[in-house]
C-alpha cells in the first residue's frame, strides 16, 4: 500500500505541488495586471499626436487607486455615467474595468488639465488656457496654440493679422473651478475630442470623477515617468 500524507499519495505530490504553483503564479499574474499595470489599445484619434489610433499602451494602476493623479497625467477613464450618456457602472462592471475586462468603447484616454481646487478658463489673448491665472504650456496639442506667425517688419502686417493665425487652445469657452475628488479631462487633439467640455450643461458640470480613472499612462510625460526620470 502506498504511504500517504493528508490524504495525497506521495508519487502524485510532485504534480499536486506543480498545479498549484500553476495556479498561484496565474492567481498573482492577474492581480499584478489588476492592481499595478493593464494594457490598452486606443480607440480614436483624440490624443493624437501623443498618442495614436490602435495604439496600446501600459497604465500604471497604482495612482488611480490611491488618487494620486497630477495635473499633465494622461489618464484612462470609465467612461460609464460621464462621456457614456445612458449607463453607469455598477460595482461588477468597476470590478471588470480595474482588470481591464469591458466593452472597448467605454474607455477613454484623456489628459489632466485641473485637479481638485484649480479654476481652468478658456482663453486668454494668445488663445492659451489659463489655469489659476497662469497660461499653460501646450506643446502637446495638435495645432500649435499662440504661434502664429508674426509678420516680419515693413510688411504692413498687423496684430489684427497676426491674431488670426493663432490656434485656440479650445474653440469653446469656459470658466470653471475643479471640486474635491474630480478631474477636468482633455484630449490633445482639441478639435476632434470628446472631454469635459462636452459635459458643460450636464449634472456635474464637465467634472470627471478621480474613482472613474482606471489608470495612469505609462511613457508619455505623466508623472510616473517624471518620477522614474528623477
Amino acid at each position: 500500500m502506498t504511504q500517504t500524507t493528508t490524504g495525497v499519495p506521495l508519487r502524485r505530490r510532485p504534480w499536486f505541488l506543480l498545479s498549484a504553483v500553476v495556479v498561484a503564479a496565474l492567481v498573482l499574474a492577474g492581480l499584478v495586471r489588476g492592481l499595478v499595470v493593464q494594457t490598452f489599445t486606443v480607440p480614436s484619434e483624440s490624443m493624437e499626436p501623443t498618442i495614436s489610433v490602435d495604439q496600446r499602451i501600459a497604465v500604471w494602476r497604482p495612482d488611480a487607486l490611491t488618487g494620486s493623479i497630477g495635473r499633465g497625467d494622461i489618464v484612462v477613464i470609465d467612461g460609464r455615467g460621464s462621456f457614456v450618456s445612458g449607463q453607469n457602472s455598477s460595482l461588477g462592471q468597476k470590478v471588470g474595468s480595474w482588470f481591464g475586462i469591458g466593452p472597448r468603447d467605454v474607455f477613454y484616454v484623456k489628459r489632466v488639465i485641473g485637479v481638485a481646487g484649480d479654476r481652468v478658463k478658456c482663453c486668454n489673448d494668445d488663445g492659451k488656457l489659463l489655469v489659476n491665472g497662469e497660461p499653460l504650456d501646450e506643446p502637446y496639442l495638435a495645432g500649435t496654440v499662440g504661434g502664429g506667425t508674426e509678420s516680419e517688419p515693413g510688411d504692413g502686417g498687423t496684430q489684427a493679422a497676426r491674431a488670426s493665425d493663432v490656434s485656440r487652445a479650445s474653440d469653446v469657452d469656459f470658466d470653471v473651478e475643479v471640486p474635491p475628488d474630480r478631474l477636468w479631462l482633455m484630449g490633445d487633439n482639441r478639435a476632434n475630442s470628446t472631454d469635459s467640455r462636452n459635459l458643460l450643461s450636464r449634472p456635474g458640470g464637465g467634472m470627471i470623477r478621480v474613482s472613474d480613472a482606471v489608470g495612469v499612462v505609462i511613457g508619455h510625460g505623466s508623472s510616473i515617468d517624471r518620477t522614474e526620470e528623477g
